[in-house]
C-alpha cells in the first residue's frame, strides 16, 4: 500500500523545509558569533568618544565640531 497523497504529505513537506531554515538560521548564527583576529583591527579604529569608524589620520567628526 502506499501512502494517500492528500493533505499531510503537503504538510510533512512544509515541516521539513521550516526546520531546514531553521537549522541553517542557527548554524549562520554561530558562525556570525565567531569572533576572528581581524576584528580587533577595526575596534581600534574607532572613536573612543561616539563609536564611529575613523577613516584616515584626521580627528573624528565628533572632535571636529566641538573645535
Amino acid at each position: 500500500m502506499t501512502a494517500p497523497s492528500g493533505h499531510g504529505s503537503d504538510f510533512d513537506m512544509l515541516l521539513k523545509i521550516v526546520s531546514f531554515f531553521l537549522i541553517g538560521m542557527v548554524v549562520l548564527g554561530m558562525f556570525g558569533k565567531l569572533r576572528l583576529p581581524k576584528m580587533k583591527a577595526l575596534d581600534a579604529r574607532r572613536c573612543a568618544k561616539c563609536g564611529s569608524f575613523k577613516i584616515g589620520k584626521s580627528p573624528c567628526v565628533c572632535e571636529k565640531s566641538n573645535s
